[in-house]
């Protein structure tokens, strides 16, 4: 998809999956099945969905998935989609970077939604026992409020922040740590968000007449697109439903199109309104 001069294109990581009630919280099972079915261990299937934006002098990812990093219990747990799956290595996101002639030393920038495992976990590898980036020559960039939280969370979201994913970040000296919204690189903003968690950072490209937004967790699947189907891992609930609200009518009024990270199935599109409701207009592949 071409915004002015620069491009912008999704890159699909290893898929995973979670439980389905965690995924939707209070939603009543025989509802959201009907728009991502379960397996027999309520789990459902999981896009780890990252954005690619290129311009003359940089090439900047937004996200970087699961990753490669769990062992074979973790893995299991996960359900996680390796391209090798006899041995349980590989990442997606790296052979799609390869498919489309990119190679990581190409990379200059990262930005970091937040620190759960599964929006970062493809940025740090391990070598022979050691973790470093996986981009060497990229700054990640990283809301300073999530970086503290990632480092002291709460015993809800403990289990969502693996330091495996982000300490080698800090003494490699790519780490950009940013406070608050505003423009973080030509044409490419940050939102905060904090229903989700502490310091998330959307990303909105804004592209002459059109723009995105890369949703991250505030919206993680065109499911969620109705105000009161959120996630049981939301720390603040009620702020959840009030940063959509702001979003998508924002999004309606001005046709925003919207990335979402986790649908396996819906990359993103346009939004309409239906009945009062908003709903997912265009569906679009980029």
């Amino acid at each position: 998809m071409i915004f002015g001069d620069f491009s912008v294109r999704t890159i699909e990581g290893n898929r995973f999956a979670l439980d389905g009630g965690a995924m939707f919280g209070i939603v009543p099972k025989p509802l959201w099945e009907k728009k991502i079915p379960a397996d027999q261990a309520n789990r459902i299937e999981m896009a780890s969905r990252s954005l690619l934006i290129e311009t003359n002098s940089r090439k900047i990812l937004i996200d970087t998935g699961i990753g490669s990093k769990f062992d074979p219990k973790q893995s299991d747990i996960y359900k996680i989609i390796y391209p090798d799956m006899e041995t349980n290595t590989g990442d997606f996101l790296l052979q799609g970077l390869k498919n489309f002639s990119i190679t990581l030393e190409e990379i200059t920038d990262v930005i970091i939604t937040h620190l759960h495992f599964d929006h970062c976990g493809g940025g740090v590898e391990k070598i022979n026992g050691e973790l470093k980036p996986v981009f060497p020559n990229a700054t990640y960039h990283i809301q300073r409020r999530n970086w503290d939280w990632a480092h002291h969370p709460s015993q809800k979201d403990g289990g969502s922040y693996l330091t495996e994913n982000f300490l080698c970040l800090e003494t490699s000296g790519q780490l950009h740590l940013m406070d608050g919204c505003g423009t973080l690189l030509p044409s490419v903003e940050v939102i905060i968000s904090e229903g989700h968690t502490v310091g998330q950072q959307l990303v909105k490209i804004n592209g002459g007449a059109r723009t995105m937004v890369f949703l991250g967790d505030l919206i993680p699947t065109s499911a969620h697109l109705k105000l009161p189907w959120l996630m049981a891992y939301d720390l603040y609930p009620i702020t959840t439903i009030e940063e959509k609200k702001m979003l998508l009518a924002q999004a309606l009024e001005e046709n925003w199109i919207l990335c979402f990270e986790h649908d396996p199935l819906v990359k993103g599109g346009t939004l309409k309104e239906k009945k009062g409701k908003v709903i997912l207009g265009e569906e679009l592949v980029f």
